[in-house]
């Protein structure tokens, strides 16, 4: 038998607190599936980030199609009032042509810096991946969130 959840944008915010509340120098929460993903009825995990308030970082998996998924999320991350701090490109089809054109397009029309190109990696590991990105360029960015209003 199927178990069915629901998901709650404020509960899942506040599960995050604990975490985010211990001594840290730089936080990631990470979402699952894409911005608009369901969370219920009524909400998505857009929720979620607005409740958190955090800069957002977008990772592009670099596959035909990706040009529209990254400007199509920036803008809807700018219309939720949320501000994009950088983008990730993920190369998740180690087959796809162009992948350097396509960066470097998406380098141009996206309105944040690139952190980080990851490669198709085998085997996946955390340290694989952490090698690719340059969290150095968000030194600027507020890592705390926006006081409510």
């Amino acid at each position: 038998a199927a178990c069915a959840i629901t998901l709650d944008a404020a509960q899942l915010a506040e599960l995050c607190a604990p975490a985010l509340a211990r001594g840290r120098d730089f936080a990631v929460v990470e979402g699952a599936g894409g911005w608009r993903v369901p969370l219920n009825d009524r909400e998505t995990l857009a929720d979620v980030a607005r409740l958190m308030g955090f800069p957002v970082i977008l990772v592009v998996g670099m596959r035909l199609g990706c040009i529209n998924h990254a400007l199509l999320t920036a803008a809807a991350i700018r219309a939720d009032g949320l501000h994009l701090a950088g983008w990730v490109a993920n190369q998740v089809d180690p087959d796809m042509t162009l992948v350097a054109e396509n960066v470097t397009t998406l380098d141009h029309l996206l309105v944040a810096p690139r952190i980080g190109f990851v490669p198709f990696l085998q085997p996946l590991s955390v340290d694989g991946v952490a090698d690719c990105l340059c969290l150095d360029m968000l030194s600027g960015v507020a890592s705390s969130p926006r006081p409510e209003s």
